[in-house]
């Protein structure tokens, strides 16, 4: 059993695709309904038994209401993909000019989602005793420098699932965790304030010209990018090898992860 959140786009929608195809039963969690209800009846008509629920990460109460519904239908959860998380047209701003409101937003889905997903499964996936795999899906910005909420709370999940797999190293459990940092892929998450629960009434009009210029610019950056299918294949290669990190980014931002970590290294100031 597969559980996927922001499973009706983008990568968790591959992953959903990835998991189908390996015979796995899919247990599907959207915000949006009419992408989430175009998901679960692709897989039921090929014949996948599936299960898909609206759920906002944001709540602990609707993630805990869906790991109430995973198991009362499928009796167990083996692969746990938290992995719905948004991006702002202001993410691009220093950390002083971003609104407010995105922080709380952006916060709330992209690191308390996981959290939230982690306390409401991992300890039923403990007690039912069976080999399982937690992916966290961070950023490519989680490995880098960025001062604004995006990169905050990538870094945020990246520091999180590294905690999670030693908690669950030293208890000697059955299942396991990765840490997802992808780079840019085809996905729709610059325009993910289409989902966003309430219009932000704390951005100026200069900060809404600029953010939406840059989103502009991010879109076509995107569209040059991977497919979700990539991310999703390495993906599952790292799950049955149990790898920690997956990294599927191009080579120009995983020079950037190198460059941060040789400055840690040798203690050197951030480059400019």
């Amino acid at each position: 059993v597969a559980v996927i959140t922001g499973a009706a786009s983008g990568i968790g929608l591959a992953l959903a695709h990835g998991c189908a195809q390996a015979g796995m039963r899919l247990v599907l969690a959207d915000i949006e309904p009419g992408a989430l209800e175009r998901a679960r009846a692709h897989f039921e008509q090929q014949g996948t038994p599936v299960l898909a629920r609206r759920t906002d990460v944001c709540s602990a109460d609707q993630v805990q209401a869906l790991a109430d519904a995973a198991f009362e239908r499928f009796g167990a959860a083996h692969l746990l993909c938290n992995n719905a998380g948004v991006a702002s047209p202001a993410q691009q701003l220093a950390a002083w000019e971003v609104p407010l409101s995105d922080w709380h937003w952006i916060l709330d889905v992209n690191l308390l989602g996981v959290v939230h997903g982690l306390r409401a499964f991992v300890p039923r996936m403990l007690a039912q005793g069976e080999e399982g795999h937690v992916v966290n899906t961070a950023s490519i910005a989680g490995l880098v420098a960025g001062s604004g909420p995006y990169h905050a709370s990538k870094h945020g999940v990246v520091c999180l699932s590294e905690g999670l797999y030693l908690d669950l190293r030293r208890r000697n459990a059955r299942i396991s965790a990765s840490v997802l940092c992808p780079g840019h892929i085809r996905t729709a998450i610059v325009d993910a304030e289409r989902n966003r629960p309430d219009v932000p009434d704390d951005w100026s009009d200069r900060l809404r010209q600029e953010g939406l210029a840059h989103a502009d610019a991010f879109r076509k950056l995107l569209e040059r990018g991977y497919p979700p299918e990539y991310v999703a294949t390495a993906v599952l290669e790292a799950v049955r090898a149990d790898r920690f990190y997956i990294v599927p980014a191009q080579e120009g931002q995983v020079q950037r992860m190198r460059e941060r970590m040789q400055q840690i290294l040798e203690l050197r100031n951030p480059a400019h």
